[in-house]
């Protein structure tokens, strides 16, 4: 096969319910930039109403004058032209960045997932515009490199049990989660972006801590956060 005809598919991929391999090109960029020095949030949502900002401002529960904003877009282009301009523009321009929270992520599929557009697309920022989703954790981890050497059926059955206590929560209805690959996005190297949204703070506390006692946690991870923490005072239309 030659240079010219070869072909490296980049898609992600799932499964339908005949047990065949789906495809989607397709994938949402979510950025989280954190601010201080905020005294009037007014402002700031004037701001993004009028930009047509697709996103959400939350209110920084450590820093009284502290926000975040979420940003999400298909094309990274948008991050380095338009959202890139709104932030340089008052009111927004004369807020404290804070870069050692500032977190950039993109979603992906495990493989499995039936429906890619939902789990690309339409959950994702589904869950981060929704009203009763008003608390918020956003948090980078990095994995021990040693678990990408794992046999392949190791590597599931650590993630399975992640995975279940979030499914846990999340059909209780107390916390949901979005989950963000980073590699080479991050300038400290981590591997993934997670944010855990729900009604209430105290689960969101309490799902973190379940997880502290899973094999992936206790054994795997080589470091979390820093963490975010606010609650949504504004959010785009669905």
């Amino acid at each position: 096969m030659t240079q010219e005809s070869f072909q490296l598919d980049l898609s992600e991929k799932g499964k339908d319910k005949n047990g065949e391999t789906i495809s989607l090109n397709r994938r949402l960029f979510m950025q989280v930039l954190v601010y201080g020095g905020c005294q009037n949030t007014g402002t700031l949502i004037e701001a993004l109403e009028q930009a047509h900002f697709d996103g959400a401002l939350y209110a920084d529960i450590n820093d009284p004058q502290g926000v975040a904003i979420v940003a999400m877009h298909e094309n990274p282009d948008y991050f380095v032209g338009e959202l890139r301009q709104m932030l340089n523009r008052p009111p927004f321009v004369s807020l404290t960045p804070k870069p050692e929270y500032t977190m950039l992520g993109r979603t992906y599929s495990v493989g499995y997932e039936q429906d890619l557009e939902a789990t690309l697309l339409t959950r994702p920022r589904r869950r981060v515009l929704d009203p009763e989703m008003r608390w918020a954790i956003w948090y980078p981890l990095r994995r021990v490199k040693n678990f990408e050497t794992l046999p392949e059926q190791e590597q599931r059955l650590v993630l399975m049990e992640h995975g279940g206590i979030g499914h846990t929560f999340g059909k209780a209805g107390y916390a949901h989660d979005i989950r963000l690959a980073c590699h080479g996005l991050d300038k400290n190297d981590n591997d993934f972006v997670v944010g855990v949204l729900g009604p209430e703070l105290y689960p969101l506390s309490a799902v973190v801590q379940t997880m502290r006692k899973t094999k992936q946690t206790s054994q795997y991870l080589e470091s979390l956060g820093p963490f975010f923490i606010g609650k949504a005072i504004w959010q785009a239309k669905f």
